[in-house]
């Protein structure tokens, strides 16, 4: 799984994968393509990474039609540029990229719709009873591959943006006063050519998890509209094949995650916030080693062309994780992962007695993770973070003890406020935060009686000082009358 930053390619040339694979993935899942590779900077047909000429692409096969190919797509994605997709990534070339190499874009039968629309129906009276969060979902729809691009790219643009603006300043900000007035009208250019490169970074991975994905929260986020439940049925068919379960039982097992994961969307304001909030905290510390830019310059052999790729290639000018960027992955690592583990306990419950295969479903769902699957490989992508599946289940299990010691509605609590969610250590040690939670939790159910025994305390404490306050005089003043005897005694001798 690459851990590649948004808006650089991989470090190593050789780790670029096969044309053949790509060609296969693209008949599987509709990822592959002619428009870019399935991550990086993205190239173009003949051509290696980054679009340069090299051993990705390989000169001896050279083919006229293929630049022509080229020179027409990069016309057209400038002239785009110029008049459209304003801002740091060029979403309308992202759109189109993913839309080009989603081979596999088979619209939704009424048969698939109405197989959604019942089990999103049957999946909300089943989470009823597992959670205090009544049903989030007003809408129920059945998305083709396509159909997620559109409907997603506009949450997409809020988790790029902040990235990519920060890499396209930070670049800018370690060029030398002198070249920067020397660029002049350059500098516009370059930012127009980063908006192409982050645009076809961008449509390439939508492309590829447009293939993949099930649902609009698979990846841990909200991103479909709000209240609108979906599942990708060509999708969910090929996630079925192997798996020896009726589609039936398939198509309800993810409808009722949808569902779940709705119902915490909806009923918890601030999280979609604290999600997002914590990836632009992330981009606003993404800083670029100028000496880096120094070092390039000195390793540069004009008369090998092939210098410049391998260096741009070693990852030497990526930006590097300062201790406040570390700090924001953790916490958002943290916040997807009680996402996450609340959804599993939840849908468990629900599901667990009324599908024979849901804990292999389950478990199914649970590999797909840690084997790398789209969300991790997004988030890889976008902001360097991969998901671990010890999180996942950590807070699984979390979830789970409160739910044993407290109830649903005591469990669900825990949501009230962001200042009330476990952090990591909390998941390393679920034993402490519960019996935590048990002496908070008192005081959620009755807030008078917080306030009177808090009340108590304070005048107890006020108490005591006072006590300790009038114990000092007492010894004070004896102190003095012993200091007046003795003078007295002085004085008679």
């Amino acid at each position: 799984m690459s851990d590649v930053p948004f808006g650089f390619g991989p470090h190593d040339p050789n780790n670029e994968e096969p044309d053949d694979r790509d060609r296969g993935e693209s008949s599987e899942g509709g990822s592959g393509g002619d428009a870019g590779s399935s991550g990086g900077t993205g190239s173009f047909p003949g051509f290696g990474p980054g679009g340069m000429p090299g051993p990705g692409g390989g000169m001896p096969n050279f083919d006229i039609g293929a630049l022509g190919q080229m020179l027409t797509q990069l016309g057209q994605a400038l002239s785009q540029s110029s008049s459209g997709s304003a801002g740091p990534v060029n979403y309308d070339l992202a759109k189109q990229l993913a839309h080009q190499q989603l081979q596999s874009n088979e619209r939704p039968t009424q048969e698939q719709t109405k197989a959604v629309e019942d089990g999103i129906r049957l999946a909300e009276l089943w989470l009823d009873p597992t959670t205090s969060f009544p049903a989030g979902t007003h809408t129920v729809q059945a998305w083709s591959p396509g159909d997620w691009v559109d409907k997603t790219l506009p949450i997409w643009q809020r988790l790029c943006d902040p990235v990519a603006q920060r890499v396209s300043e930070s670049w800018l900000e370690a060029l030398p006063q002198e070249a920067k007035q020397a660029a002049g009208p350059i500098v516009s250019m370059l930012g127009q050519m980063g908006g192409l490169t982050f645009g076809s970074q961008l449509g390439n991975g939508l492309a590829q998890l447009g293939g993949e994905v099930l649902t609009s929260t698979e990846v841990g986020l909200p991103l479909g509209p709000d209240g609108t439940a979906a599942l990708l049925p060509a999708n969910v068919e090929r996630f079925g094949q192997g798996l020896d379960r009726p589609a039936s039982e398939i198509t309800v097992f993810l409808a009722a995650r949808e569902a779940a994961h709705h119902r915490l969307f909806s009923h918890v304001p601030w999280l979609r916030q604290q999600l997002l909030a914590t990836v632009e905290e992330y981009a606003r510390g993404i800083q670029v080693d100028t000496s880096s830019l120094e070092d390039l310059a000195s390793r540069i052999d004009p008369s090998d062309p092939s210098s410049m790729q391998e260096l741009m290639n070693s990852g030497m000018l990526e930006p590097k994780t300062t201790d406040e960027q570390q700090a924001a992955l953790g916490r958002l690592e943290n916040l997807l992962a009680l996402v996450e583990g609340w959804v599993d306990v939840v849908v468990a419950d629900a599901v667990g007695d009324r599908l024979p295969g849901a804990d292999a479903l389950g478990e199914t769902v649970r590999r797909r993770r840690a084997s790398g699957g789209p969300a991790e490989q997004t988030f890889a992508t976008l902001v360097g973070l991969q998901l671990r599946p010890r999180r996942l289940r950590a807070a699984a299990s979390l979830w789970r003890l409160l739910t044993e010691r407290y109830g649903v509605t005591g469990r669900d609590q825990v949501w009230d406020h962001p200042d009330l969610l476990p952090d990591g250590s909390d998941l390393d040690e679920p034993l402490d935060f519960a019996d935590r939670w048990g002496k908070g939790h008192e005081d959620l159910d009755d807030p008078i009686a917080a306030i009177r025994r808090a009340e108590a305390e304070e005048q107890a404490a006020e108490g005591n000082s006072t006590t300790e306050d009038d114990d000092s005089d007492e010894r004070n003043r004896g102190d003095d009358e012993d200091n007046g005897d003795t003078q007295q005694g002085g004085a008679d001798r």
